[in-house]
């Protein structure tokens, strides 16, 4: 597979503190792929977020070793804007991001702001429109929707943008569970799809282990842990950095451990129901 973006001993800590947010950090993602990155409150996820998409150093003072790059482009001496056609960020709260009149009018304002044509917009508006099954929302006002309605529309402005990579930063937070699947089977969609590349950082990690490839565990600002969910999620260590395990990885754990030999790691409970019943 080919490397979309490289971290390479990457350290940045904020101005005016002593401790670094993250520290001597390396990490490649592979295009194509979704990649959850894990650990607790405060290990720095959401630093080293903003490092990928450039608002760490553009926005936010501070020392920055290393560096990044992402389809080629230093990360740090590339402009945002130009960044933002790359890279391309859901927030936690989608209610940050959308702040137009209309869902559409919001959708189109990041491709207005690149100058271009009028009818490349429309068009580009009503693909992600269709393509994320909220077109009878065009014309409604965005206080008007409910959370999973609104992160749709924040997920539509930026695949509006075409970028490689999609960053989402907690996206499930605020959602019901049926909510939350749904917006995670749009996502495995779009993967498999449009080959869109995703980092996820999320704690609800039994969401997620069905359509990750890799998950990055971080402790104090560095990488403690990587590999396949199944390695990850079914090793001591993960309970060491906080990292809530699910419990269908848990039961697979207890089961091996009390000598029943089952084969690959299940992701849903229908998967380990099977291999019991297998033996």
């Amino acid at each position: 597979m080919t490397t979309l973006l490289r971290v390479e001993n990457l350290s940045f800590r904020y101005i005016d503190t002593e401790k670094w947010a993250v520290e001597k950090f390396d990490l490649e993602i592979e295009q194509g792929t979704v990649t959850v990155l894990a650990g607790q409150s405060g290990c720095g996820k959401s630093t080293l977020l903003r490092c990928m998409n450039g608002l760490i150093p553009h926005m936010y003072p501070g020392e920055y070793l290393g560096g990044i790059t992402m389809d080629g482009l230093t990360v740090d001496k590339t402009k945002m804007g130009e960044l933002a056609q790359k890279v391309g960020l859901l927030f936690q709260n989608p209610e940050n991001q959308i702040f137009m009149f209309s869902v559409e009018r919001d959708i189109a304002f990041g491709l207005e702001n690149l100058g271009l044509p009028r009818e490349e917009i429309r068009r580009r508006v009503d693909e992600v429109l269709r393509l994320l099954g909220i077109t009878h929302l065009a014309l409604r006002a965005p206080h008007e929707l409910s959370d999973g309605q609104k992160q749709r529309v924040a997920l539509a402005g930026v695949i509006a943008m075409r970028p490689r990579l999609i960053i989402l930063d907690e996206p499930t937070s605020l959602l019901d569970p049926q909510t939350a699947s749904e917006l995670v089977a749009l996502v495995h969609t779009l993967n498999k799809d449009l080959g869109i590349t995703f980092v996820i950082v999320e704690h609800r990690l039994e969401l997620l282990t069905p359509i990750a490839d890799r998950i990055v565990v971080m402790d104090r600002g560095r990488k403690v842990m990587e590999g396949k969910p199944a390695d990850v999620l079914t090793d001591p260590q993960a309970a060491v950095y906080g990292i809530a395990v699910p419990p269908i990885s848990k039961l697979y754990t207890d089961l091996t451990r009390d000598g029943l030999p089952l084969g690959t790691v299940p992701d849903t409970p229908l998967e380990l129901a099977e291999e019991v019943n297998g033996r």
